[in-house]
């Protein structure tokens, strides 16, 4: 399935079209993080071509502009939207609409899906107006095979607006891998006391509250030991116990198989020994009260991210990097990464971040390499486009 408008580009004009513009280290260090000033679009080719990153990027997060036609712009220390610009300095303009804005967005998929490792995924966060549309144009770059999940993230607490319609108090998250050997640790969330009540009932003579599971599951075992009598007992028709015998007896030797008044085992599984639960892809992570810059978004939610989809060893690329949050939340996972905004704000705010990340005891000295165009600072950044929202 494809999306159909006029001007859409093939992959090598895309390639073609960018500029081979120059960027230049304005600092000496010699960090394998990156923060570049620039079109995100110049940025990303010059990675591939010039920075040769080209399938090592484990994790991509955006949070690309949502096609509102607004302006946001920063006063006195306040993230604003505004329709009409009056005091404050802009933080980006969000001014596509339409195919001209899918474009836009895909022109960057197509370079960032050439930058993803084999084993690399992309969070690509947007809102219900367009989201379905980019869906679709996600499908078509990655592959529909290579779609994992749609997220729904609840944003804010409930509005009573008076117009016609439901109240939106969520945006939608679009998780692609680019293969299906991707990074995945598990991520895992803390049981609630109705949690434990719902799913650990029993009370043990010691205290402790447990739940029981079958000890045998679904298929025969010819000639295993999974399918031997343990006790005296086979398993049902049709299903082999879930581990070997010997394991079984070490179990009932311990005192964590629970036996019924009709002679069958079941294992005993402790609520105090539980990581936590599964998460699902409802998320409830509300944007900061008070935000330093526009749509910037909870640390928490790039949290869970990073540590799912990349390891120790990885790079994460934001190229609409905004306020610089998964640049922040990637380094305090000790991970590597870059980050891109053609916003002179954004980046100047990223800085300031980085500059707050501590370890309890002392605040790290974050270094990393700065680029910037060589021609950025002629251009009038009121008449561009600029690609930043986290």
């Amino acid at each position: 399935m494809k999306l159909h408008y006029q001007n859409k580009k093939t992959d090598k004009e895309i390639f073609n079209s960018i500029p081979d513009s120059e960027l230049i280290q304005s600092n000496k260090s010699d960090s394998d993080n990156l923060l570049i000033n620039s079109d995100n679009l110049i940025a990303l080719k010059q990675l591939i071509t010039k920075f040769d990153f080209s399938g090592k990027i484990d994790l991509v997060y955006i949070d690309p502009p949502f096609a509102t036609n607004n302006t946001f712009t920063i006063s006195e220390g306040r993230a604003n939207t505004i329709s009409n610009i009056s005091n404050g300095s802009i933080a980006y303009k969000d001014k596509l609409k339409g195919a001209e804005f899918i474009e836009f967005l895909r022109e960057r998929l197509v370079l960032l899906k050439l930058l993803l490792s084999d084993k690399g995924s992309i969070y690509l966060h947007t809102d219900y107006k367009i989201g379905h549309y980019v869906k679709i144009m996600m499908d078509e770059i990655f592959g529909i095979e290579n779609y994992r999940n749609d997220i729904t993230r609840i944003k804010c607490n409930p509005k009573n607006f008076s117009r016609k319609g439901y109240g939106n108090i969520k945006d939608l998250i679009l998780f692609y891998s680019k293969s299906d050997n991707y990074i995945w640790n598990e991520p895992k969330i803390l049981y609630t006391d109705e949690d434990r009540k719902k799913l650990f009932p029993k009370i043990d003579k010691t205290g402790r509250y447990y739940t029981t599971i079958p000890l045998h599951a679904p298929g025969e075992t010819q000639n295993g030991n999974t399918s031997k009598p343990f006790k005296g007992i086979y398993p049902p028709k049709g299903r082999h116990w879930r581990t070997d015998i010997k394991t079984l007896e070490k179990w009932d030797n311990e005192g964590i198989i629970e036996w019924s008044e009709n002679g069958n085992p079941r294992k005993m599984i402790f609520f105090e020994e539980q990581e936590g639960k599964r998460l699902q892809d409802i998320w409830e992570f509300k944007d900061p009260q008070y935000p330093v810059y526009p749509t910037e978004k909870n640390s928490g939610l790039l949290d869970i991210i990073i540590k799912t989809s990349s390891n120790e060893s990885s790079i994460v690329l934001d190229c609409f990097c905004g306020s610089g949050t998964t640049l922040k939340i990637a380094h305090k996972n000790n991970r590597e990464w870059i980050g891109i905004d053609q916003s002179s704000e954004a980046i100047r705010i990223t800085e300031e971040k980085l500059k707050t990340i501590s370890d309890n005891l002392f605040t790290q000295n974050i270094d990393y390499k700065y680029f910037e165009l060589k021609s950025l600072k002629t251009v009038n950044e009121e008449s561009l486009l600029v690609e930043s929202h986290c």
